[in-house]
């Protein structure tokens, strides 16, 4: 595994293609219990080169209700985005994540943690890698039937303070979504 991430910190695959450059962000061990894929690290995480280091961090953290000393160490939570380097901005957010990320490193990644026992799945990005035709017709539908995809998949929205109006429109996230993902966890950790 070390050598692995070794390896994915060095990829310039895409380099050409990222306005600030390659810098592959993620976290893993070959221990991790709980792996979260989300989409690709913003500007603040690119400048520190710690995942979920932002708002959005700081959202899904409450939503997992876990401190970032317990969501930092690897032996715990892996952390896989789609895109590990910031893609650049676009109309409405960032762009998304780069494709080529996911098809070469995820599935290298995935076996060299035989001990993961709940993915998360943050956003239509990672939804649509590893749900593809299980996905409902969209994201909503997907998380508020979160139970379909378990043991194995749990689907979120984004924590993005961008989707806050999302979160007001759909107070079940809260009220039912939360508290089982937060069950989850605690039974595996």
């Amino acid at each position: 595994m070390k050598q692995l991430l070794e390896t994915i910190r060095g990829c310039r695959l895409c380099e050409a293609h990222l306005p600030l450059g390659a810098r592959p962000v993620l976290s893993a061990s070959r221990k991790s219990k709980v792996l979260v894929v989300g989409q690709a690290p913003g500007t603040k995480v690119h400048a520190t080169g710690i995942p979920w280091n932002d708002a959005s961090g700081r959202e899904l953290r409450r939503w997992m209700g876990v401190d970032a000393n317990l969501f930092y160490d690897p032996e715990v939570f892996g952390i896989v985005p789609m895109g590990f380097c910031y893609p650049g901005k676009g109309k409405g957010g960032d762009l998304p994540p780069r494709p080529e990320c996911a098809p070469t490193w995820h599935g290298a990644i995935m076996e060299q943690m035989p001990d993961i026992q709940l993915i998360l799945l943050i956003g239509q990005y990672a939804q649509r890698y590893y749900l593809g035709k299980e996905r409902k017709k969209n994201l909503t539908d997907t998380v508020r039937n979160f139970s379909d995809y378990l043991p194995e998949f749990f689907p979120l929205v984004h924590p993005s303070p961008r989707n806050i109006m999302w979160q007001r429109r759909n107070p079940w996230f809260e009220e039912q979504v939360v508290p089982e993902l937060r069950s989850k966890l605690s039974m595996i950790i």
